[in-house]
């Protein structure tokens, strides 16, 4: 499978696209900013976007959903629980000092248990609240990587002292559906290089009992 991580916007959020070399679709996660050079990708490899999917709705994730969506014509997925902080992206684009990005309409309220389908490849979607309250990720068993937004990353975890963080749920997400998978699963997180499930176990000083 295609897959190529690009970190876009000010906070350089990992944008990932994912294409099947067969079918020619792709999903796009996080499309934060600079949809240009996201759009570069999809037209390198030849894509078809059929997805665009926010792992939860701060502005770095989610801020160039609406230029994508026009250029692609694809659905955006987002769990409802982040409505509320959507509504807020007047407020978070004051705390960066940057105009509010253009509103995009959820199309499909992405739960705990939904799979999306790209190619013949399975995307699950995983309920990992705790950053926000309806921050998931993605768990891609064919692949062994797990797409993890901003509740994991190499030896940190997600800060839960904005609007709607919760440190007791971002570490009940990650023991309970993140921690169970392979050790060897290759972690991609929201921001920062990627990293192991196995290495979090053992180097992550935020995990530790």
């Amino acid at each position: 499978m295609i897959h190529e991580i690009l970190p876009v916007g000010m906070l350089a959020c990992n944008c990932s696209v994912f294409g099947d070399e067969q079918s020619r679709e792709a999903i796009v996660v996080d499309p934060g900013d600079d949809i240009e050079q996201v759009l570069e990708i999809v037209r390198r490899h030849g894509l078809r976007v059929k997805a665009i999917v926010i792992t939860h709705a701060h502005i770095d994730h989610i801020g160039g959903a609406q230029k994508l969506k026009l250029a692609t014509g694809a659905p955006v997925y987002m769990n409802r629980n982040d409505t509320a902080l959507q509504k807020m992206m007047d407020m978070q684009a004051r705390w960066l000092g940057m105009p509010a990005p253009p509103a995009v309409a959820i199309d499909v309220p992405a739960k705990e248990g939904d799979r999306l389908l790209v190619g013949a490849t399975e995307f699950h979607v995983l309920d990992t609240p705790g950053h926000t309250p309806g921050s998931i990720s993605l768990w891609i068993p064919s692949e062994n990587k797990l797409v993890a937004g901003d509740t994991l990353f190499r030896e940190s975890i997600g800060r839960t002292d904005l609007p709607g963080g919760d440190w007791r749920q971002i570490q009940q997400s990650i023991h309970t559906k993140l921690l169970p998978l392979p050790d060897d699963a290759v972690v991609i997180p929201g921001h920062g290089e990627n990293t192991t499930i196995g290495w979090e176990k053992r180097f992550n000083p935020f995990l530790r009992a």
